[in-house]
């Protein structure tokens, strides 16, 4: 297989590589089933018939159904690495008053040897969006998939980075418990932003543009780019379509040219993650937990 050199100054080079071409049916099937009820040209249409509440409505969808296109394009891509494992499912963690403490409390290096009882119950739990364990290196990432950060005040960001911190301690303990016995032996924490925006790397925030350093695939980031152009792409064709069957094209017999969707994107609620009753529980192990780093050659 041909290795594909990471953009990042002084990252390694990785065995596994993205094929465009092999990828476009998968991603095209993906889009098809995303993209066809909710903003299909008739469905389109008649929102526009509806008027202005229906339409704000319709295009309030979009980026729901755009986070999931996301994070189902990660896990295809993430496939192409045969070391990873790719969870979606089962994966609301418990978050203690206790792992809170201990994470907005201390440095990291006086907790990250911790593991929490995945039993442990709480009133705060953290779903994220995908967990990646490379069963090679016995790295787990657990990964937030967000298409925009431009509504989030940083405090927000920084309560969302600690809650996963928190909930990182009892993902070793989940993932050998509910997974097939998959070991982790350290858990980094990662924002993805869509819109490469608002980045900071050292702090767990990262570009989506940076996806081959957590699926260890050259050319991920380009991929689920294409991924996300080609699904606003089939809606602004969907769109137009909608919009020349209310109002009459302007050029009888040319169809399917892209149109621009005005504040179609909207911005993105914060997902506070679900509340239950729970106690809480510690336990001793010894585990790594801290943020995502973009590895260096001849580095762990």
């Amino acid at each position: 297989m041909t290795t594909i050199s990471s953009g990042a100054p002084g990252a390694p080079a990785y065995p596994h590589a993205v094929d465009l071409d092999a990828l476009r049916p998968r991603f095209e099937v993906l889009i098809d089933e995303l993209s066809s009820q909710p903003f299909s040209a008739g469905a389109l249409s008649k929102a526009l018939a509806g008027g202005v509440s229906e339409a704000a409505a319709i295009l309030r969808a979009i980026p729901i159904q755009e986070g999931r296109l996301l994070e189902r394009g990660i896990g295809i891509i993430a496939d192409l690495n045969p070391d990873l494992v790719v969870l979606t499912q089962n994966l609301r963690l418990p978050v203690t008053k206790t792992a809170l403490e201990l994470v907005e409390k201390n440095d990291p290096k006086h907790f990250r040897s911790l593991t929490l009882d995945a039993d442990t119950c709480g009133r705060k739990t953290y779903t994220p969006d995908l967990i990646l364990v490379n069963r090679k290196t016995k790295l787990a990432h657990v990964i937030d998939v967000k298409r925009s950060l431009g509504s989030y005040e940083v405090s927000r960001i920084n309560e969302l980075k600690s809650r996963m911190l928190a909930a990182a301690l009892v993902v070793p303990d989940l993932l050998y418990r509910d997974h097939h016995r998959l070991v982790a032996e350290e858990v980094r924490v990662v924002i993805l932003n869509a819109e490469n925006q608002r980045s900071d790397i050292a702090g767990g925030v990262w570009p989506l543009s940076d996806l081959d350093h957590l699926v260890e695939v050259g050319g991920a980031g380009k991929a689920i780019g294409m991924l996300r152009e080609r699904f606003h792409g089939r809606i602004d064709e969907n769109w137009k379509l909608a919009r020349n069957s209310i109002a009459g094209p302007k050029e009888p017999g040319r169809r399917g040219a892209s149109a621009d969707i005005a504040d179609a994107n909207g911005n993105e609620t914060c997902d506070a993650g679900s509340i239950t009753e729970v106690h809480q529980s510690a336990g001793c192990g010894q585990i790594r937990v801290g943020f995502a780093r973009i590895p260096r050659t001849g580095t762990g």
